[in-house]
């Protein structure tokens, strides 16, 4: 039983730590890449800049789990619970996601590129290709076929392009000069999405 275990920048590659508890745990900084860590449970724990690559997280609970700035490039997610975790910023480049609970995930910043994410959770949607990220603006914007999030705000697609103008300038100061420039980018995008 390692929860709560301080690991901060421990050399942990290519361990075996498959079904390990590690709720809690301090591994910021730490080196896991290559680790088995299929099942294990990691649940609160702290990974901010872990080197996660190319690690078997299968089936491992990841919620409310802080992953800002890890690398998971290569990473086996598949079957993870990610739901709630913090992977702001993260290197998700090429890992495999497929079935994985991203529901309540913070995804601003994280790198998607050719991730596998056919049957994840995102936001209540099975998706079944990468969503689109657009980053640079006022708000990182996060399109799916279903729904869209911008900022904090998450909706239904259809909803967004309902929206008054009233409805926007309530989410907050600035979005409505904000959204007069992006909506039609980010109905287009949508569009092109759902082909």
């Amino acid at each position: 039983n390692l929860s709560r275990a301080d690991l901060s920048g421990a050399d942990l590659s290519g361990a075996n730590l498959s079904w390990a508890n590690l709720s809690g745990a301090n591994l910021s900084r730490a080196d896991l890449s290559g680790a088995n860590l299929s099942g294990a449970n990691l649940s609160w724990a702290n990974l901010s800049r872990a080197d996660l690559s190319g690690a078997n997280l299968s089936r491992a609970n990841l919620s409310r789990a802080n992953l800002s700035g890890a690398d998971l490039s290569r990473a086996n997610l598949s079957g993870a619970n990610l739901s709630g975790a913090d992977l702001s910023g993260a290197n998700l480049s090429r890992a495999d996601l497929s079935g994985a609970d991203l529901s309540g995930a913070n995804l601003s910043g994280a790198n998607l590129s050719r991730a596998n994410l056919s049957g994840a959770n995102l936001y209540g949607e099975t998706l079944d290709k990468a969503p689109i990220q657009i980053f640079g603006t006022r708000w990182f914007v996060l399109i799916a076929k279903e729904q869209i999030k911008i900022g904090c705000q998450i909706h239904k697609a259809t909803e967004w392009f309902e929206f008054d103008d009233e409805k926007i300038s309530e989410m907050h100061g600035g979005a409505l000069e904000w959204w007069k420039v992006y909506k039609p980018i980010i109905k287009a995008l949508h569009e092109e999405h759902c082909k």
